[in-house]
């Protein structure tokens, strides 16, 4: 995604120089998101509710290729940082465990609705999905899409 903006910032002599949008970061997603276009990702369904603000520099440093074996995660705190991409997998698959699992008990104990059930079916879809990714395709893994 292009966030460079032909800006006027310098305006005595007219001078077109390059300033940088404000972007968000979404730890849920791993990814950057233009401020302007907020109420457009709202209105595709596309807006993660974890954005936090970024600056310049912490964009700079993580809108690029991972250097090998790594891929964009998030600290503790939502900010981007670069993780080991096997890493990135195990924990995507621990929340699908754990989502899985009270959805699995009420199931074996006949006490499922049909939506724990369904939602039972997309997130055991997703582990399997999930397990089938190849991490060593750093930086172009295309992960799924986890259950809503």
């Amino acid at each position: 995604m292009v966030s460079w903006l032909a800006g006027t910032k310098n305006v005595l002599d007219g001078s077109r120089v390059l300033t940088m949008e404000k972007m968000k970061f979404s730890a849920k997603t791993a990814g950057f998101y233009l401020a302007s276009m907020i109420d457009s990702y709202k209105k595709v369904g596309s807006l993660p509710d974890d954005l936090i603000d970024i600056d310049d520099k912490t964009y700079a440093k993580y809108c690029r290729n991972p250097p090998r074996g790594k891929t964009r995660g998030a600290d503790s705190q939502g900010y981007p940082i670069w993780i080991d991409a096997p890493f990135m997998k195990q924990r995507r698959m621990d929340e699908a465990t754990r989502a899985i699992a009270p959805l699995q008990d009420a199931v074996d104990l006949d006490m499922a609705t049909d939506a724990e059930k369904a939602a039972l079916l997309a997130w055991k879809k997703y582990r399997v999905l999930l397990n089938r990714v190849d991490i060593t395709q750093v930086p172009d893994i295309d992960w799924p899409e986890a259950p809503a």
